[in-house]
């Protein structure tokens, strides 16, 4: 097909992506007990101010040794704590705490999301002939995650895993409000802390692992992926960046669905977000150089507080592009969407 990529070269470039995350990987088997040290000996300089004159060098490595184990490493006074780390230190709190969900990508609710390139439904039409779609529908993602090994090898990673649904749902349809799409995420990963500093930015953690997502459907209508990808975020102040690459594990062609889905959704992606007093900006951007700016997608969203109401944030959703859901990941999509927002990026 004119313009789609040879198989030698979609090998070549694959293999070249999961080499450079392969190599990652080892420098960050190789480096993790520096880092261990590093905070170490920043708890004890920070908990020797307060402590008793009588403390000794070993009893302050015992206590920050713990505090380290727990994720309650104290802040010297007037030291500010970056973004991402906060949310770390929240998540340490709770993380071997019975009966706790912790979030892992934003957790929202769209009342309204209006696509202006329209929800087509030709595929649908063939199961139930004269379905149509609203262009307005609900959107909803939940997404939470979960410990199964956690401060392995002094401290330095944890074994997570996760599940993220994200549903459109045709709720403004009066015959049956039917869901359009749901796709299902589950992964689990290897979550390093490194700590490395350049030029003023904290690389605060690295992530590996494997990914599935599929809709759950049968048929024409099946769409699913599974990946082996990386994680690496970085942050300074109340600004957070993250690459996040991967490889699509090849599937039997009788098996798959969706054999172009790379196409569309690439190899990588990039986002950032800034938080500003209780306001958070992010944006998204895929498989836009990769394919040369004619089948990428941007993501821009804002959650931000509603008056002095603590437990839920006003969210507006901005997507342009190809992927919004797996069903039509080759199919641009044009969309806003608002609503309420119960935990976001940062």
């Amino acid at each position: 097909m004119k313009g789609r990529e040879t198989p030698k070269k979609l090998f070549y470039r694959q293999s070249i992506t999961c080499l450079a995350v392969s190599l990652l990987f080892a420098a960050m088997m190789v480096l993790p007990n520096s880092v261990v040290a590093t905070t170490l000996y920043q708890c004890m300089n920070t908990v020797m101010r307060t402590a008793d004159p009588n403390t000794t060098i070993a009893q302050l490595q015992s206590q920050c040794e713990e505090m380290i184990a727990q994720g309650t490493v104290p802040t010297a006074e007037g030291e500010e704590v970056a973004v991402v780390e906060d949310r770390m230190r929240q998540d340490r709190k709770h993380i071997l705490q019975p009966f706790t969900l912790m979030a892992h990508k934003p957790n929202y609710l769209l009342f309204a999301a209006y696509n202006s390139q329209g929800n087509d439904a030709t595929l649908w039409q063939e199961l139930d002939p004269g379905r149509d779609w609203k262009d307005t529908e609900a959107q909803f993602q939940l997404s939470m995650k979960f410990p199964l090994l956690v401060n392995l090898w002094d401290n330095t990673f944890d074994i997570y895993a996760a599940y993220t649904n994200r549903s459109f749902w045709q709720i403004y349809d009066s015959d049956s409000a039917p869901f359009r799409e749901t796709n299902h995420e589950p992964e689990v990963w290897v979550q390093f802390h490194p700590d490395w500093e350049l030029w003023g930015f904290k690389n605060t953690w690295n992530s590996f692992g494997l990914n599935h997502q599929s809709n759950g459907r049968a048929g024409d209508l099946s769409r699913s992926w599974n990946r082996i990808f990386a994680w690496f975020t970085v942050e300074r102040g109340n600004l957070a960046m993250s690459f996040k690459p991967w490889y699509r594990i090849p599937e039997d062609d009788d098996d798959d669905d969706n054999s172009d889905i790379t196409d569309f959704l690439g190899h990588y992606e990039i986002s950032a977000s800034y938080k500003w007093e209780e306001h958070v900006f992010s944006v998204m951007s895929r498989n836009n150089l990769e394919s040369g700016f004619s089948k990428g997608a941007v993501e821009l969203s804002w959650s931000f507080p509603l008056w002095n109401w603590p437990y839920l944030k006003g969210y507006v959703n901005y997507f342009s592009g190809y992927g919004r859901s797996l069903i039509e990941y080759d199919q641009y999509a044009n969309t806003i969407g608002v609503g309420i927002s119960l935990t976001d990026w940062l």
